[in-house]
């Protein structure tokens, strides 16, 4: 049987969910069986987690920062706080019981704040050394800038290289990364662009996008995917 996956949704001012579909497309190419998980489920979250063989935490809009302990920057964007209950609370749960995460962009935040870290509101008014466009001005499918992979990773098992280009939509980033979460990639201006689990079988996140890239058959972000729906598979035996 294919192992199933949760994919975390948006919702609009209509209230409306929404998802990319590639995010769909990326899961069911690498074997798996996308399960789309609606805001307002956080109740059930236990249950979910168990029904689960691993999740996407997909990207999006910004965090409440609240939530970390700051109030909101100039320049903070739009919260979901539905999205950020179900996203934290399915998170704890999957961690608990040590089933496979991929956080894609803002994922990757929610990871973070989940285990106790802080997100950086706006990396471009709040970072003195932030000198890469980290908002693209080119299509997703487009790689526009590097990140540098940590030595004996799980992303550089991955990647099978120490630098890879990917595409950048993103203002806010991580910081303060909390164990038992280490740094596996970054930028050449220090942005935090991967992190992973020390303590987990598979979790990892990333700030960029690779679901617009494994689109179109880049293959670093196909063996993300490939990687991580093995691991969603092995977590149900």
């Amino acid at each position: 049987m294919k192992p199933v996956i949760g994919i975390t949704t948006d919702i609009d001012g209509d209230r409306k969910h929404q998802l990319n579909t590639n995010y769909v497309t990326a899961i069911t190419r690498a074997g798996g069986l996308p399960f789309i998980l609606p805001i307002g489920v956080e109740g059930d979250a236990k249950q979910i987690a168990h029904m689960l063989d691993g999740i996407i935490l997909t990207g999006g809009g910004d965090i409440d920062p609240t939530l970390f302990d700051e109030e909101p920057h100039a320049l903070l964007g739009e919260v979901t706080p539905t999205r950020d209950a179900l996203e934290i609370k399915i998170a704890k749960e999957m961690l608990q019981v040590n089933k496979p995460i991929l956080g894609i962009c803002r994922g990757l935040q929610i990871l973070n704040v989940a285990l106790g870290g802080a997100v950086i509101q706006d990396i471009h008014s709040q970072c003195e050394n932030t000198i890469l466009q980290h908002s693209q001005k080119a299509p997703r499918s487009h790689t526009s800038h590097f990140v540098q992979v940590e030595k004996a990773s799980i992303l550089e098992s991955i990647t099978e290289t120490p630098t890879i280009k990917v595409n950048s939509f993103h203002h806010q980033a991580v910081k303060d990364v909390p164990e038992p979460l280490k740094i596996s990639g970054t930028a050449s201006d220090d942005i935090i662009e991967a992190v992973e689990s020390t303590a987990h079988d598979f979790v990892v996140g990333v700030q960029w996008h690779p679901e617009a890239l494994a689109e179109y058959g880049e293959a670093v972000s196909l063996r993300l995917f490939n990687t991580f729906v093995e691991k969603c598979k092995e977590s149900r035996s």
